[in-house]
């Protein structure tokens, strides 16, 4: 990357130009809420969170920003997992926050479009579209607190990612402010444009490096009229894609959730949130949550049903439960989306966020857990992911009753380990979360040096001064 002038601290002078622009109760010192992620484990320092009330107020703080040479750090709902929304050291920066900028501007149900504003919470903006009689099927464990722009920056994922794809799937176009202080208009309702390079896509997944996304047109979908969820115990993964194929080729594009599961979580949940819901005791170490939705023309209940009558009858599942009603079903997915919260009780020695070719996952899982237990035998490790687009959450805790800190020894090495073998395997080990600040270094590891140049050189040419979310994808030369 080519050498820039570094950054200033963002001093008391550009603050008081920032609260004349952009309105005193705009600028506040910063709340602990600000500067922590949900691990604990990056702690962030700012002069002041910027609270702008729309685009153009965005653009006024960033010109600022610009003229003075201070970095802006992005602010959404904090939920990011990879240190993107936390500045831990260098020249002081502003953080921007979008809390402000939550309202939904439009939505039109010909066009099948919902325009929100970067700081609406995804929750909000799925009931929204609920209540007009359409869905929003991005969904994740942390809707009730993300946020739009920061989905969008990360191009987040969620459980439905098998049957409608990632956030960038879902927006049509967005509004974003750039390093200079250009507003992007880029709102859109159309499915074909072709007019010259689609910035849409660059800046979603750019995690607030090259523009600030202030708004976003939403690709809406009709809400299915008859849903059949099941929880099926199976003995491996290898199982668990077997049925994957059978129950594409009976379900087709029906299936919107594919969740693999493993014992581990379960017992987790056991230990740390009893109060969690769960189904019966299946005596199996693997689990599969699937779902699928359709009109009630389509049958899609006697479908499952027939696909699971079918493993049931040629061993490759063992047991199932087929929800038959909304209240089997949340608990469910009640599990499904706990098991997060239970490992981050019980406290990860080294988390993981990969994803691998589907031909290539099982191998993973057998290689990655002798690995593992090369490194300590008595580690245990918890995976689990959305088995339908090959993205898994594999974490490595301690022994029972051992503090995760005794083992910081061994955290390079373990996370060095899965790592290495997931890229080995033509895999990727930014798969849901992004870069951020904690995975800079392993985008120098296993990045293609010609992917790397290329975004060097769009940074360079959309930031020229590096003031967006410095330090975050790409590291500081």
């Amino acid at each position: 990357m080519t050498a820039r002038a570094p950054l200033a601290d963002a001093d008391a002078a550009l603050l008081d130009r920032l609260s004349a622009a952009l309105g005193a109760e705009a600028v506040r010192p910063p709340e602990p809420r600000y500067l922590e992620e949900p691990r604990g484990r990056f702690h962030g320092r700012a002069a002041a969170v910027l609270r702008p009330s729309d685009a153009g107020a965005v653009a006024a703080a960033v010109r600022l920003c610009a003229e003075a040479r201070v970095g802006i750090l992005p602010w959404s709902g904090g939920t990011g997992l990879v240190g993107g929304q936390v500045h831990e050291r260098g020249p002081l920066p502003v953080l921007m926050s979008f809390e402000r900028m939550a309202r939904i501007r439009d939505l039109d149900l010909t066009d099948n479009v919902l325009v929100a504003e970067a700081g609406a919470v995804l929750a909000d903006v799925r009931e929204a579209a609920r209540a007009a009689g359409r869905q929003f099927p991005l969904s994740l464990a942390s809707e009730g607190s993300a946020r739009i722009g920061g989905l969008l920056a990360t191009n987040a994922g969620g459980v439905n990612v098998l049957r409608y794809g990632n956030a960038r799937d879902l927006c049509l176009g967005v509004e974003a402010v750039l390093a200079d202080g250009t507003v992007l208009n880029g709102l859109s309702a159309l499915l074909k444009d072709n007019m010259g390079y689609d910035l849409r896509h660059l800046l979603i997944g750019s995690e607030g490096t090259l523009g600030l996304i202030t708004a976003a047109s939403l690709r809406l979908h009709p809400i299915p009229q008859a849903t059949s969820t099941a929880w099926i115990a199976l003995r491996s993964p290898a199982a668990a894609l077997e049925l994957l194929g059978e129950a594409r080729a009976t379900l087709g594009n029906t299936i919107s959730a594919f969740e693999l599961i493993h014992a581990q979580g379960i017992a987790f949940l056991a230990e740390v949130l009893p109060q969690v819901p769960r189904p019966p005791a299946m005596g199996s170490d693997w689990f599969v949550l699937i779902e699928a939705a359709d009109a009630a023309a389509a049958r899609v209940p006697a479908r499952l049903e027939g696909v699971l009558e079918s493993a049931l009858e040629t061993g490759l599942a063992t047991d199932a439960l087929v929800a038959q009603n909304e209240g089997q079903r949340a608990v469910f997915w009640g599990l499904r989306e706990s098991i997060p919260a239970a490992n981050r009780l019980i406290g990860a020695i080294s988390s993981h966020d990969i994803s691998l070719p589907p031909s290539r996952l099982v191998e993973f899982v057998e290689r990655g857990r002798a690995a593992v237990a090369g490194i300590d035998p008595a580690l245990r490790i918890n995976c689990f992911g959305h088995l339908g687009d090959g993205n898994l959450h594999y974490n490595v805790f301690p022994p029972p009753g051992r503090p995760k800190g005794a083992f910081d020894p061994i955290r390079e090495a373990v996370k060095t380990t899965v790592h290495d073998l997931a890229a080995s395997l033509g895999g990727s080990v930014g798969a849901e979360h992004g870069v951020g600040r904690l995975k800079t270094g392993d985008l120098l590891r296993y990045g293609d040096p010609g992917s790397i140049l290329a975004m060097q050189r769009i940074k360079n040419a959309l930031d020229p001064q590096g003031i967006l979310n410095p330090g975050a994808v790409l590291a500081e030369p």
